[in-house]
């Protein structure tokens, strides 16, 4: 995950990052328990963006660890996932961001003014292996690269 580095109030490139901060997006990925489909569309995010933007994921319901069809079927294409975990969804986490896409848990994701809410209905992979994984995980990475081909678009 890409953590943008924050300047001090004031101090002489506080200018320069706040307007490199405004065209860095962010964005939020959500799903039921952060375990499977978040998880793989925010580390093809950071893979294909490469630091120009902002990518984080989060659960309504997290689960206790990553799915271990989808750390399997991510390190197929190079993605190590064993240091992931999931994350509790959270306020800041949807305030912080440009674009929130949830996948199966539209409900549970607060609503600000100003963000951009996708919902991808995409299949859940938990507890299938990874010939089920696989599908699942290319349908996410088609949805990251037109995805990111829209941002850099805007932002670029």
């Amino acid at each position: 995950m890409t953590v943008p580095r924050h300047h001090d109030e004031g101090s002489p490139d506080s200018a320069v990052a706040a307007s490199e901060a405004a065209t860095v997006p962010e964005v939020l990925f959500v799903c039921v328990h952060n375990a499977g489909r978040s998880q793989m569309a925010a580390a093809l995010l950071d893979r294909h963006a490469r630091g120009r933007v902002v990518v984080r994921s989060a659960g309504s319901a997290p689960a206790a660890s990553i799915n271990p069809a989808v750390v399997a079927a991510m390190a197929e294409l190079g993605l190590d996932l064993t240091q992931e975990f999931p994350k509790p969804l959270t306020t800041e986490a949807v305030r912080s961001s440009d674009v929130v896409i949830t996948m199966g848990c539209g409900d549970a994701c607060p609503v600000f003014p100003g963000k951009r809410y996708l919902d991808w209905q995409l299949d859940d992979p938990a507890g299938h292996g990874i010939d089920a994984v696989r599908p699942i995980r290319d349908e996410i990475d088609r949805r990251v690269r037109a995805l990111l081909a829209e941002l850099s678009h805007r932002t670029g």
